[in-house]
């Protein structure tokens, strides 16, 4: 009898569980998390290659990892980015067009005489920082416009991105 008993409430448990449709609970997904995101800007990716590159040696004529000078940095990070850009900090001291130091945006190129060098230059980053492969004995490094040697030797900047 109580077998029967048993049987019967677990028949009645196990009936009122196939009518009832399992829920799930799980928070609502917003329309936003589903679709693609946007691709990166080229000044993004610019940037971003360009600082993955930091801590490679200084190399005359350097233009890859392994080895980058000032102006060879640039030309891969903005290859890596779908921009053209010349081979030599002179030439590209000529593309683009001007900007202000105060309109700076990352992605920008950033020029200065230095000791040692003619022309140098450097990817701006955002803010007054940029990144750049220095000198001989160097290494690929950010560095900031408002610290010496650098604040006395800016000569100018150029927009790149979005002048082709």
């Amino acid at each position: 009898m109580i077998r029967a008993a048993v049987a019967a409430v677990l028949s009645m448990a196990l009936a009122a569980c196939a009518g009832t449709a399992l829920q799930e609970h799980y928070p609502p997904v917003s329309p936003a998390a589903t679709a693609p995101s946007a691709p990166p800007s080229s000044a993004a990716v610019m940037v971003d290659l360009a600082t993955s590159m930091v801590g490679q040696p200084y190399r005359f004529g350097g233009a890859a990892p392994g080895g980058f000078d000032c102006s060879g940095l640039v030309a891969y990070a903005a290859n890596g980015a779908g921009i053209h850009v010349p081979r030599t900090a002179r030439e590209q001291r000529r593309a683009g067009k001007p900007v202000a130091r105060g309109d700076l945006r990352a992605g920008d190129l950033v020029f200065m005489h230095l000791a040692h060098k003619e022309l140098h230059v450097g990817i701006a980053v955002g803010g007054e920082r940029f990144v750049h492969a220095p000198s001989v004995g160097g290494h690929v490094r950010i560095d900031s416009l408002t610290a010496p040697p650098y604040s006395r030797r800016f000569l100018g900047a150029r927009r790149i991105i979005g002048t082709q």
